[in-house]
C-alpha cells in the first residue's frame, strides 16, 4: 500500500526515424486498458493505493477485507459478504457511519457500483484477482467524482494486460465445507485483448448466533454466490482505444434462522472511450439491472413475517471528460456526467403468530432519482508547487415516489404519493501540494460533497427484531464540508510515512433515530462531526515488507436538544488499526500475516447496545510447486476472536470465526 498514482499509463512510443527513400512506418499502437493518467494534484487529497500483489493475497479472498487495509474503512456492520445481509453492506470512511447506505462512492472502471434502491455494494461480485489496483480517497469529492462521495471515493481498476496471465485457475477448500473455484482466460485479439473470468463460492457457513441464544430453528450462515465477467479492449487509432466490460452475478445467503433467505443479483454493462491525443477524452456509458429478495423469520415463532420477494432496480448513466491542451503547466478537466436510478419493492407481510401464517398485507413502494452535473477542474504546476481546484454544479431530482399497501383481500390500506422534488447543488474542492524536497511533501485540501437519500431510506420501512425502522419520504440531501492537511515522507528507499489530520462536518446526516420503544425512523440530524488523524506507513528491507495504518476518528452527533446529541454515531469506532508483515522473495515460498484492531462501537443512536472491540489475525502462505502450480494456505481470524457484528437489545450476531483454507492456483 503506497501513496502514489495508480493505473500507470504506458508511454506511446514515437515512430522510429525513417530511412532515406523508405516509407514511414505505421504508428505504433499500444493498448493499455487503463483510464487517463491521474492529474498531478491528486496527492493533495491524500489518496492511498492498494497494489495488485496485495489484492490477490488476502486470506479471505474477498475485496472488503483488502479494503480494510485502509484504517477507517468500514461497512455498516462488521460482517463480510458471506454472513451479512447484502442490503447492510454500505461502505463508509472516517466514522461517518450510522445507516446501511454507502457514504463512499465506489467505482469500477468509472462506473458507480452501489445498488440503485438500497445503496449497498455487491462486494461478492468484485473479485480481487480481476483488478490491477484500488485507490482510496478519504474525504468529500467534487470534480469528476460527482454525487455520493461524502465520506470518500474507492476507485477499482480492472486488471491490465500485463497483470493477467493467459490462463489462470484456482480451487480452495475451507472450514465448514466451503469451496471457492475461479478461472480466467486472457487472449490477445489483434492489437487488443479480451478477458473472461468466472468465480463460484459456497459454504455450509458458521453459526452467527451465540450458543446460549440458539434455538431449534437456528442454522449456520450458509452462502452460495457466483459471478462472471467479460472485458475487451481494442484500439481505434494509435492514441484511442475502446473498452467494454460486462458483469453478471448472483448471491444467495441464509442468516440466523432456517428460511431467512436472501438473494441479490445483477447485470452490468459499460463501454468507455479513452483518447490520449492532444485533446484527451474519457467518455463512458453504462447500464445496470439489479434485484434483491429477502425473507424475514420471526425470532419468537420462527415463522415467516416478511417476504420481500422482489426489489428490481435499474441504473443508466454516463460521463464525458475533456482535457484540452493548455500548456505543460496546467491540466484542465471539463466535463459532464449523469446518473438515473429507478426501483421499486414488492413485499408481503405475514402473521407469524398464527400457525397458518397467513398474509396480512402486500406492500409496493418505489421511485426515481436523477443527478446530472457539469464540472471544471484545473491542476497548476509551479515548480515544486501544485495547486488544484474544481467546482461542479448538479441538478438533482427525486420523483414518482409512492407507497401502497393492500390487505390480503385486496382492500386498500394505504396509498401514498409523495411530492416530486428537485434542485441545484454546487460543490467544490481545492488543494495544494508542495514538494519541499525529494523526501518531504506537504499537502492541504478543503472540499464539499453531497449525497441523495436512497429510495430505500425514502420509502421502505423494515424490521430487524425487535426494532422497527420507519422510512421518511421527506429526507433532505446530506452535505459535507471538510478540511484536511498532512505530509508524506520518503526518508529512504523503501520507507514511507503519511500523516493526515482532518475535520469533516456532514450536515443533514441521515440516521436511524429512536422515537419510541423498539421504534426508529430515518431522519436528518443536524450534523455528524468527525475529526481525527490517519497514519499509514510502509517499509521494505530485502524480501521483507511491512505496511500499517491507523485511524483515530472522534465523531459525534451534533443535534442540540436531542437525546442522542453529543453521542457517537451508530456503527462508528473511534480507533482502527492494522499491520501486515510479508516475506516476498522473487522466487520460492511467500508468507504474510495481518493483524487488525477495531475499537468498541455502538449498534444504536442512544449508545445502549455496545459492540466490543476486537483484534484478529489473518495469514497466508504460498509454495510454488513448478509448472505454474502454487500451493496456497490461508487462515482467517486464527485466534478465533469473538467479533460481535450486531447487538439489538442483547440479541447478538457474530462475525467470522477461525476459518482455514487450502488450495491450488495455476497460471500459464
Amino acid at each position: 500500500m503506497r501513496r502514489t498514482p495508480f493505473l500507470p499509463l504506458l508511454v506511446i512510443a514515437a515512430p522510429a526515424p525513417a530511412l532515406a527513400d523508405a516509407p514511414d512506418p505505421s504508428p505504433q499502437i499500444i493498448v493499455t486498458g487503463s483510464g487517463l493518467p491521474l492529474p498531478p494534484g491528486t496527492p493533495a487529497y491524500g489518496s492511498t493505493t492498494i497494489e495488485r500483489d496485495r489484492l490477490v493475497a488476502a486470506a479471505s479472498g474477498g475485496i472488503e477485507s483488502v479494503l480494510a487495509d485502509v484504517a477507517g474503512f468500514q461497512q455498516f456492520r462488521r460482517s463480510d459478504s458471506r454472513s451479512a445481509n447484502p442490503s447492510a453492506q454500505g461502505a463508509t470512511l472516517r466514522a461517518l457511519g450510522g445507516n446501511a447506505s454507502s457514504r463512499t462512492l465506489v467505482l469500477l472502471d468509472g462506473v458507480p457500483m452501489a445498488d440503485q434502491f438500497f445503496g449497498y455494494i455487491p462486494f461478492n461480485a468484485l473479485a480481487p484477482d480481476r483488478l490491477s489496483a484500488v485507490r482510496i480517497t478519504r474525504g468529500g469529492g467534487a470534480g469528476a467524482f460527482g454525487a455520493g462521495a461524502v465520506a470518500g471515493t474507492i476507485e477499482l481498476a480492472s486488471g491490465l494486460r500485463n497483470d493477467l496471465p493467459g490462463l489462470a485457475a484456482s480451487a480452495f477448500y475451507g472450514s465448514e465445507n466451503a469451496t471457492s473455484v475461479s478461472g480466467e482466460v486472457t487472449q490477445d485479439l489483434g492489437q487488443g485483448y479480451v478477458t473472461a473470468s468466472a468465480r463460484w463460492d459456497r459454504g455450509d457457513g458458521f453459526q452467527t448466533t451465540p450458543t446460549d441464544q440458539r434455538t431449534p430453528a437456528t442454522v449456520p450462515a450458509k452462502y452460495d454466490s457466483w459471478s462472471t465477467s467479460l472485458r475487451a479492449v481494442a484500439p481505434l487509432s494509435p492514441n484511442t482505444e475502446i473498452q467494454f466490460r460486462g458483469l453478471v452475478f448472483r448471491d444467495a445467503r441464509t442468516l440466523r434462522f432456517a428460511g431467512t433467505d436472501s438473494t441479490s443479483q445483477g447485470q452490468d454493462a459499460s463501454i468507455r472511450l479513452i483518447s490520449r491525443g492532444a485533446w484527451q477524452i474519457d467518455a463512458l456509458a453504462y447500464v445496470q439491472a439489479r434485484n434483491f429478495s429477502n425473507v424475514v423469520i420471526s425470532a419468537r415463532t420462527f415463522r415467516k413475517s416478511v417476504d420481500q420477494r422482489s426489489t428490481p432496480s435499474n441504473g443508466i448513466g454516463g460521463k464525458i471528460e475533456l482535457r484540452p491542451p493548455v500548456g505543460d503547466a496546467h491540466l484542465l478537466r471539463i466535463g459532464a456526467d449523469t446518473r438515473f436510478s429507478s426501483g421499486d419493492m414488492f413485499e408481503d407481510a405475514y402473521n407469524a403468530n398464527v400457525p397458518a401464517n397467513p398474509i396480512t398485507a402486500r406492500r409496493h413502494a418505489g421511485g426515481d432519482e436523477n443527478v446530472s452535473g457539469l464540472f471544471i477542474e484545473d491542476d497548476w504546476t509551479i515548480g515544486s508547487l501544485v495547486l488544484t481546484g474544481g467546482v461542479r454544479a448538479d441538478r438533482w431530482s427525486i420523483t414518482n415516489g409512492f407507497f401502497d399497501m393492500r390487505g390480503a383481500d385486496g382492500s386498500v390500506q394505504a396509498q401514498n404519493r409523495f411530492a416530486d422534488r428537485e434542485g441545484w447543488n454546487v460543490s467544490g474542492r481545492a488543494g495544494v501540494l508542495w514538494h519541499a524536497s525529494d523526501a518531504i511533501a506537504l499537502r492541504g485540501a478543503a472540499y464539499t460533497g453531497f449525497r441523495l437519500p436512497t429510495l430505500n431510506e425514502l420509502y421502505r420501512p423494515f424490521t430487524v427484531f425487535p426494532i422497527t425502522t420507519q422510512a421518511n419520504a421527506t429526507l433532505d440531501l446530506e452535505k459535507l464540508r471538510g478540511v484536511e492537511g498532512g505530509f508524506d515522507l520518503t526518508p529512504a528507499k523503501g520507507i514511507s510515512l503519511s500523516v493526515t489530520g482532518f475535520y469533516n462536518r456532514l450536515g443533514n446526516a441521515i440516521a436511524n433515530v429512536t422515537i419510541g420503544p423498539n421504534l426508529r425512523q430515518r431522519q436528518n440530524v443536524s450534523a455528524i462531526v468527525a475529526k481525527g488523524v490517519e497514519v499509514s506507513g510502509a517499509a521494505q528491507q530485502g524480501d521483507f515488507r511491512l505496511s500499517a495504518s491507523y485511524a483515530y476518528s472522534h465523531a459525534i452527533v451534533d443535534a442540540p436538544g436531542q437525546t442522542f446529541g453529543g453521542l457517537v454515531p451508530a456503527q462508528s469506532p473511534r480507533h482502527a488499526a492494522n499491520g501486515t508483515l510479508a516475506w516476498l522473495p522473487k522466487a520460492g515460498p511467500m508468507l504474510s500475516a495481518t493483524v487488525r484492531y477495531v475499537s468498541q462501537q455502538f449498534e444504536d443512536d442512544l449508545q445502549t447496545d455496545a459492540l466490543k472491540g476486537a483484534v484478529t489475525l489473518d495469514a497466508s502462505a504460498r509454495l510454488p510447486l513448478g509448472h505454474g502450480v502454487t500451493l496456497i494456505a490461508r487462515g482467517e481470524n486464527l485466534t478465533d476472536t469473538e467479533v460481535i457484528t450486531r447487538n439489538a437489545a442483547g440479541s447478538i450476531d457474530l462475525g467470522t470465526p477461525r476459518t482455514l483454507w487450502i488450495g491450488f492456483r495455476f497460471e500459464h
